[in-house]
């Protein structure tokens, strides 16, 4: 089985790459998708979140205010990191059950679709490791036309993360997104070709057809020795 890392920053065009695998008929497990389930109200992270945040972050219908969330810890380092801290085992644990069901499933390749990619260190579980690139002044400028936001606030936001030159160093396949949509579709085939490749032979042992065929040799080889021993 092959989980292949995507991540990027803020306002980098992951999201559009990640939708491209989609189209591609390659099956994404998407943390923000996931973190908005271990935030729904009622679960154990909704509890964490409002005991250590207050209620004034609920809505009327008592759900997060994700958007208001989001402002108390983009502003506030220390904040963030509690807000990480009270999330994380539930994330992960929501990832793994998404990749455990598409390994009984069958499937072969998987896209594991995660900003904190490195912040989790969850890079370690993936290969290869797609990095969606553009430079500071064209994420400020996208951020603030997509958001509609100040200068300030979005960069507070885009400092919040991991700078994406520090990433792109970290990466075993860089998307370079500061041109057109043109540009990002052209690089995007070559991508796919290369995580779309076939198999090591770890990662096929790895896979549900490799632990089948491993099943199946070692059940062979029990009849066998048990027909040889008789």
């Amino acid at each position: 089985m092959r989980i292949v890392g995507l991540t990027g920053g803020i306002a980098s065009g992951k999201s559009t790459v990640s939708n491209h695998f989609k189209a591609h008929g390659v099956p994404v497990v998407d943390a923000d998708i996931v973190a908005r389930d271990v935030l729904k109200k009622g679960t154990g992270g909704w509890k964490k979140v409002v005991a250590a945040f207050g209620e004034e972050i609920l809505q009327a219908d008592g759900e997060v205010d994700r958007p208001k969330l989001g402002q108390i810890v983009f502003c506030d380092p220390g904040k963030r990191q509690v807000l990480n801290r009270l999330l994380a085992p539930y994330i992960s644990s929501g990832i793994f059950r998404e990749i455990l069901k598409l390994w009984l499933k069958g499937h072969k390749v998987i896209v594991l679709d995660i900003p904190l990619l490195f912040e989790a260190n969850m890079d370690k579980w993936t290969k290869p490791i797609v990095v969606v690139w553009v430079d500071p002044a064209t994420q400020l400028r996208r951020l603030m036309a997509r958001d509609r936001t100040n200068e300030e606030d979005a960069r507070n936001r885009i400092n919040a993360q991991m700078p994406l030159d520090l990433k792109r160093s970290k990466a075993d396949i860089v998307i370079d997104n500061t041109g057109s949509l043109e540009d990002l579709n052209a690089q995007f085939q070559k991508v796919l070709f290369q995580v779309m490749k076939p198999l090591t032979w770890t990662e096929f042992a790895l896979s549900r057809q490799g632990a089948l065929l491993a099943l199946l040799s070692i059940t062979v080889g029990v009849l066998a020795f048990r027909k040889a021993s008789l």
